[in-house]
């Protein structure tokens, strides 16, 4: 009697194993249905192997990149290793999400669920698991777009088109040149991947990291015995230091070389060029791994472990 393979085994068995589907479907098969039997054949097909990985930290891999004519997408697919992110099964997973997600917005489980050709994106994912052996995840992703202008990017550390340890995307609102308006961004966004500012300008930073500095400059003077009046100059004044430290537009632009040019006035001699104003209405900037904790290990006691010396 043939046994009848649903849909639902075929998922179950793979949220167990992170085998691809047709993997999965072959081993109930053979297995007649019998769940525990089909991850047994699995396993010596040496296939179950996203489930044993998934423990594992995955804070190596690449942010991609992908670009329409008014809209950017950045995002961040962790691997294991840094070997990993150079196979070229890796970069070419992460050029296909950065593709589908430029269609389906930043949402991780929207991106997860789009199509890529005959399989969803969470399915390209488990087989590249399955073929690589090593734990992969999608992290996270941002979108910009423009009602006119352009979205530039720029990716640091790049290891193909677009794939990079850093990866940054500018939008700029603008109806000049769309060149140069192009490769000014691509500058802002070389900035961007340098100076790592917090915010477009002091609107935009979060008002308890504001605070959290108002704090730290007041109690420094009251130390000193300053009297109060002094300061809440010294605070004021002191908050325009840090605002040239986080803001994009107060920064000094790294393209100039003395050091004196803040970006506000670059984009302001920029427009000359472009034929028209533009306006910097937002930046999204991925680091690679940045947040993740990884563990803690004794380095030296490992080698010393693997060289079999206690």
């Amino acid at each position: 009697m043939t046994t009848t393979i649903s849909a639902s085994m075929v998922k179950e068995l793979r949220d167990q194993t992170g085998a691809g589907m047709m993997d999965c479907k072959a081993a109930l098969n053979e297995s007649g249905g019998n769940l525990e039997a089909a991850v047994d054949w699995l396993r010596k097909k040496g296939l179950s192997k996203a489930a044993k990985k998934a423990g594992r930290i995955a804070a190596e891999g690449l942010v991609g990149i992908a670009l329409g004519p008014t809209k950017g997408i950045v995002v961040e697919v962790n691997s294991e290793t840094d070997f990993v992110a150079r196979n070229d099964l890796f970069q070419g997973l992460v050029k296909m999400i950065a593709d589908a997600a430029l269609g389906a917005g930043s949402d991780v489980e929207k991106i997860l669920a789009a199509r890529a050709g005959s399989i969803t994106i969470a399915e390209a994912i488990a087989d590249t698991i399955a073929k690589v052996g090593e734990n992969m995840t999608l992290r996270r992703a941002a979108e910009l777009s423009v009602g006119k202008g352009t979205v530039a990017s720029y990716v640091h550390g790049s290891v193909a088109d677009g794939l990079g340890r850093i990866g940054v995307i500018v939008a700029l609102e603008s109806a000049g040149k769309p060149d140069e308006l192009k490769a000014f961004g691509r500058s802002v966004a070389m900035h961007v991947a340098s100076a790592n500012p917090q915010a477009i300008d002091p609107s935009g930073l979060d008002p308890a990291a504001v605070e959290r500095e108002k704090n730290v400059l007041a109690d420094k003077f009251k130390a000193q015995g300053k009297p109060a009046a002094m300061i809440e100059k010294i605070v004021e004044s002191g908050l325009k230091t840090y605002y040239k430290e986080v803001c994009l537009l107060e920064q000094p632009f790294i393209f100039d070389e003395k050091g004196k040019q803040s970006v506000a006035q670059a984009v302001k001699e920029a427009e000359a060029k472009v034929g028209a104003p533009i306006k910097i209405s937002g930046f999204r900037r991925f680091a690679l791994g940045e947040g993740i904790e990884r563990p803690g290990g004794d380095f030296s006691g490992e080698v010393a472990a693997l060289a079999g010396a206690h």
